[in-house]
């Protein structure tokens, strides 16, 4: 084969059908004579020089692709990064009909596995036939429970975040009938036996449901954020640009609300000190350096528009405790302060603040480059501190000996503070400014809080059924929520940089959301039963 044909002779330019271009400014070859059937060439490329040999009847023009990659400049692990990031762009959300209820959805689901749930940890009754070792059938039947625990509550909750996502408002009320059929068949045609545990048994506890809430919070959240990326999640999901409501714009903010409700200001420990709290905000600060240092380093997508070009989600957690540990406030007057910090935000935002907040111009100024993260750092903190006081009054201001009153009491109490907060929702976002989860707006704070309440109103009908109990998924969870949502980001993280996720087809998708879920709670069971606690601080 002749030079010429091969492309090689001088410093031409090299053609590869398909996969690129070999600059002859940047990457020539240079070839001696030809001597036999084998030559060697010099392929050279910013210095790097390295020897190709090539036989007359097959083409190594490969090779020269490969040489190209590893020059530096063209080095990318996110080639897609532009793509994916557009992706997420510009969008809209959805009508604050179907978010709700997808909210309702996710807490029927748990409640419905509560009311079929067996005491977990009776489960495992070791016969004296059973050859196996207790160890290995302990496993064994936990292992069982917690997959049947994942096909009751998360699979159906993947689907309906995806391949059901534009029935979800007819999931979600055959959902409420078979919630109300299945209370009726429980509470009344099995009324004696029912009975007799309601007797001897402890009744559902307020703090349980307590518990199943910030799960449930939790599952969704690492749920969608791997979602996202694929086609198969809609877009009307994902976070909203400027206005509007999407599933994932509750994300922050829920976690926000979760962590006011059982604060340490809501139990009323508010003295604390400094070396506490520096220690509690710690592990908060780790994470979002961790997250700014891999994002940069393996040129992750990044959307500028939801905190800025430096800030992220854990530096906002971190802020907002911070900042009620050094005031220490206590329970009583939080929730006023929150609301006096929310009414005053809200005026400079309509003053002309959100305009600067919702463009994208941005100067060299680190305040203009994450102002989005550090101005909502004032509704978080306002939302936080009204939950504070909401969880103090709710769940932690009543006496042992009035607990059986106190739970029908509290249970009352959530669904009438969930329908205010959704009549302010409403009224704010026609009548004041759109809800922004860009802003954090007055709109936004009380559409989080209404959308918390809701699921928490559902998920206190478990006791209307004596007996229930928390699932084995639910207590895995639950015992390391913030260690399983760092891994749910370094396994959203690994996927994204090793899948085409805008090329997957639906089946791929499904498939491999599946898998990512399901790893992430036979990972939470597992600590669970080698009573690990993942926590470095």
């Amino acid at each position: 084969m002749r030079d010429d044909e091969m492309g090689l002779s001088g410093h031409m330019r090299c053609r590869e059908s398909g996969l690129g271009t070999v600059n002859p400014t940047q990457h020539y070859f240079y070839h001696p004579p030809l001597d036999g059937l084998f030559s060697t060439y010099q392929f050279k490329s910013r210095g790097l020089v390295v020897p190709v040999r090539y036989c007359e009847h097959f083409h190594f023009l490969f090779l020269i692709r490969r040489v190209a990659q590893m020059d530096p400049l063209r080095l990318s692990l996110n080639p897609n990064k532009q793509l994916k990031e557009e992706f997420v762009s510009n969008l809209t959300g959805s009508s604050m009909l179907e978010i709700a209820s997808l909210s309702t959805i996710v807490p029927i689901l748990m409640v419905l596995r509560h009311w079929n749930c067996t005491d977990h940890s009776n489960v495992i009754s070791l016969k004296k036939k059973d050859d196996l070792p207790s160890g290995i059938k302990i496993w064994r039947d936990n292992i069982a429970v917690l997959l049947m625990d994942f096909l009751w509550v998360i699979l159906p909750i993947l689907s309906a975040f995806t391949v059901l996502s534009d029935w979800a408002n007819l999931c979600a009320a055959f959902l409420i009938s078979i919630l109300l059929i299945f209370f009726l068949v429980k509470r009344y045609v099995f009324s004696s036996s029912y009975r007799s545990k309601e007797k001897s048994e402890t009744v559902y506890a307020i703090r349980s449901f307590v518990s199943s809430y910030r799960v449930s919070m939790m599952i969704v959240t690492c749920l969608c954020i791997l979602a996202v990326d694929f086609k198969i999640y809609p877009r009307r999901y994902a976070k909203t640009e400027t206005y509007g409501t999407g599933l994932m714009d509750l994300g922050v903010g829920s976690f926000v609300v979760a962590n006011a409700l059982v604060s340490r200001q809501a139990r009323n420990v508010t003295s604390v000190k400094w070396k506490d709290a520096i220690r509690s905000v710690s592990p908060l600060l780790l994470l979002g350096i961790a997250r700014l240092i891999f994002t940069a380093g393996v040129d992750y997508q990044v959307h500028v528009g939801e905190y800025g070009v430096h800030w992220n989600f854990f530096f906002t957690l971190a802020a907002i405790s911070l900042l009620t540990s050094i005031l220490s406030i206590h329970s009583r007057y939080s929730g006023l302060l929150g609301i006096l910090i929310l009414i005053g935000y809200q005026i400079f935002l309509m003053c002309g603040l959100n305009n600067y907040l919702l463009s994208n111009e941005r100067t060299k100024n680190i305040v203009s480059q994450n102002k989005e993260g550090l101005f909502s750092i004032f509704g978080y903190w306002g939302m936080y501190l009204i939950g504070v006081q909401l969880g103090n009054h709710l769940f932690f201001a009543h006496t042992q000996c009035k607990q059986s009153r106190s739970i029908q009491w509290t249970r009352m109490s959530i669904w009438i503070v969930c329908i205010l907060f959704w009549l302010m929702t409403i009224f704010l976002d026609k009548f004041v400014e759109r809800v922004s989860r860009r802003m954090c707006n007055l709109g936004y704070v009380t559409f989080v809080l209404a959308q918390n309440f809701q699921v928490l109103a559902i998920l206190s009908l478990s006791d209307l059924i004596p007996g229930s109990k928390l699932s084995l998924l639910e207590e895995a969870f639950n015992r390391n929520l913030l260690g399983l949502f760092v891994l749910a980001n370094i396994l959203t993280g690994v996927i994204n940089l090793t899948v085409d996720t805008l090329s997957a087809s639906p089946l791929v998708s499904f498939f491999i959301l599946v898998l990512y879920t399901l790893t992430l709670s036979l990972f939470g069971g597992f600590a669970l039963l080698a009573s690990i606690r993942l926590k470095f601080w």
